[in-house]
C-alpha cells in the first residue's frame, strides 16, 4: 500500500516554495487508504510543487500550456527517481475536463493561475469538475489589497490610488474569493495569508541576529488572523467539494 509518511517524515521545505504555503498544503492532505492520492497541478510547470509530492508517494498529473515548462518537469521527475508517478499534459485549466477524460482527482492545485485564465468561472467549474467528492482543492491568487500598500509604501502614491480604485471590483480579496468558491459548489474550510510582512520590512532590518527566524515566525502567526492575513503578498485558500473525505 502506498501512502504519504506522516508528519515528522514530511520533507524539508522545496527549495524556492514559502514555508507558510508548503505547510498548510501538507496539513490539508487528505490521508489516502489503501492507495496513493490522487494530485492535479493546474499551471504546474517546472513542478516545484508536483515533484516533492510525488517524492511523498502521491500520483501528479500536471497541466500546464507552457512544453518549456513540462519538459523541465519531466527532467526533475527523472532526477528524483519519481518519474512514473509524475505524468504531463500540454493545455489550459478551462479545459481540464476534455483534456483529463473522465479522470477525478483527490486534490486539485491551483497556485497563481486562476488570475490568468480567460474566464474564471469556467476554470473553476471545470477544476470542481475533475475532483472527487470530498476533495480538496487549494488555490494561491496574489492580494489586491497588498498591491496598494507596496506601492503606498515605495512613494508611489498615485500607481497606489490607481489600484485602490481598481481594487473597489477586486475579483481577489477575501469575500470575493470565498462567494466564488461556493458559487462553484465548494465549501472552504480556510484562508491564510502568504507573506503578511515580509515584503514590507526593510532588508537593513532583516540583517539583524534573530531577524529573519523572527520575519518567518511572524508571517506565520499572521497569516492566519484577521485583519494582518488580508493584506497578506498572497492568499491561500483551502476549499473542499461536498461529499465523503477523499483518499476514503
Amino acid at each position: 500500500m502506498s501512502t504519504l509518511p506522516p508528519a515528522p517524515s514530511t520533507p524539508s521545505v522545496p527549495r524556492g516554495l514559502s514555508p507558510q504555503l508548503w505547510h498548510g498544503l501538507v496539513q490539508a492532505l487528505p490521508v489516502p487508504s489503501g492507495k496513493s492520492l490522487s494530485i492535479l497541478d493546474c499551471g504546474g510547470g517546472s513542478g516545484s510543487l508536483a515533484v516533492p509530492l510525488a517524492v511523498m508517494g502521491a500520483e501528479v498529473t500536471v497541466v500546464d500550456v507552457s512544453i518549456d515548462a513540462l519538459g523541465t518537469l519531466v527532467r526533475r521527475a527523472t532526477e528524483s527517481g519519481v518519474s512514473d508517478r509524475v505524468t504531463a499534459v500540454q493545455g489550459e485549466a478551462e479545459g481540464l475536463h476534455s483534456l483529463l477524460a473522465a479522470q477525478a482527482f483527490d486534490v486539485v492545485l491551483a497556485h497563481e493561475v486562476l488570475e490568468d485564465v480567460s474566464d474564471v468561472t469556467m476554470a473553476l467549474a471545470e477544476i470542481v469538475g475533475v475532483l472527487r467528492p470530498g476533495g480538496v482543492v487549494s488555490i494561491v491568487v496574489a492580494n489586491p489589497v497588498a498591491a496598494v500598500i507596496g506601492r503606498a509604501l515605495a512613494g508611489d502614491l498615485v500607481g497606489a490610488l490607481s489600484l485602490i480604485r481598481q481594487s473597489e471590483s477586486a475579483e481577489w480579496d477575501v469575500p470575493a474569493l470565498t462567494r466564488r468558491c461556493e458559487a462553484a459548489g465548494l465549501h472552504v474550510d480556510q484562508i491564510d495569508g502568504i507573506g503578511v510582512f515580509s515584503d514590507l520590512v526593510p532588508g537593513i532590518e532583516l540583517e539583524r541576529p534573530g531577524a529573519q527566524v523572527a520575519l518567518a515566525e511572524l508571517d506565520q502567526v499572521a497569516g492566519t488572523r484577521a485583519p494582518y492575513r488580508d493584506i497578506a503578498a498572497r492568499l491561500h485558500i483551502i476549499a473542499r467539494r461536498a461529499g465523503p473525505a477523499a483518499g476514503a
